[in-house]
């Protein structure tokens, strides 16, 4: 048996654009060029992923997340059929992911369950893959699941404050960022998931975050800071319709607390504030008194991609 363990910081959407579709409307039938452009932010909570391997008669998968058996979580099984697919023999393959982030509010858990996945698996088996390679073994899988569409190629990349200038999977996606030091802290506060399968097939709703997302990248592209990406964000949130009461009720505590600017998850009910690590309790204590206390999540800016681990 075989032990192997990766790491990847959850990826934090601000907003995105949908891109599976060519000029005339004909969807983009190669999966490495469908994503998203979009930015976002990496921090210091997400995935942490097991894989266990022993040979076997014939290729078995179980999947637990956070303990408990996951039938549900097809990217990850996709992802290791994928990779099955390349090895000589058969194996039993346990994948158990930790994630200590909300899953299905915006806080690329799938994402980074594929890539971690990818990258244990690939080790435990003994595939000689680059780190390319198996991002778009994971941002397949993603587009396949209709679990998320951009957000592999930001956590190959790193962290920080994210900008995916031009969609598709890792070594086709352009990513770009804006600088940060590590001193800043992301504070969230979550009231929910909406379901990423919902916005992806509702017209009106494409529509509305293509036309608004184009716009959001070409105002923070014009002026590269952090104060203006999270407030042309934020626009975005509005812009889109993806604003609740709820929502907006945070955003108004966030300023009240100081905060570098805030933005709504995608897609979630959920809001991250960006603040110094001098302010962030500040922030932290503000969400504290609209929700209850372990919906509120404070965790550092995370610079660095998704890793193995020793």
């Amino acid at each position: 048996m075989k032990t192997v363990k990766a790491y990847s910081p959850a990826g934090i959407s601000s907003f995105f654009e949908i891109c599976d579709t060519l000029p005339d409307g004909k969807p983009i039938t190669d999966l490495e060029k469908v994503g998203a452009r979009g930015g976002g932010f990496g921090i210091q909570k997400g995935v942490k992923t097991e894989v266990k391997v022993s040979e076997a008669e014939e290729n078995s998968i179980k999947v637990y997340i956070n303990g408990r058996t996951a039938p549900e979580a097809e990217t990850t099984r996709t992802v290791v059929n994928g990779l099955l697919e390349r090895a000589s023999g058969n194996f039993h393959v346990e994948v158990s992911h930790w994630v200590d982030v909300p899953i299905g509010a915006g806080f690329g858990t799938s994402a980074g369950g594929a890539l971690t996945a990818a990258l244990a698996l690939s080790k435990a088996l003994g595939l000689k893959l680059t780190l390319n390679q198996l991002g778009r073994i994971a941002h397949i899988a993603e587009i396949k699941c209709k679990t998320g569409l951009g957000t592999v190629a930001p956590l190959t990349v790193g962290g920080g404050c994210v900008i995916t200038v031009e969609p598709g999977a890792p070594g086709t996606a352009i990513i770009d960022r804006i600088p940060i030091s590590e001193d800043y802290v992301v504070v969230a506060g979550i009231y929910g998931p909406i379901p990423t399968r919902e916005v992806l097939s509702s017209p009106e709703k494409r529509l509305a975050v293509n036309k608004w997302g184009k716009l959001t990248l070409e105002k923070i592209l014009a002026e590269p800071s952090l104060e203006n990406f999270l407030a042309c964000c934020r626009d975005f949130a509005e812009k889109t319709g993806f604003a609740t009461e709820r929502v907006r009720r945070l955003f108004k505590v966030a300023d009240e607390a100081g905060a570098v600017g805030a933005a709504q998850n995608m897609v979630g009910e959920a809001v991250h504030a960006l603040a110094t690590s001098e302010n962030a309790e500040r922030v932290a204590q503000a969400f504290k008194r609209v929700l209850p206390e372990d919906k509120v999540l404070v965790a550092d800016v995370e610079l660095y991609g998704a890793r193995l681990l020793g």
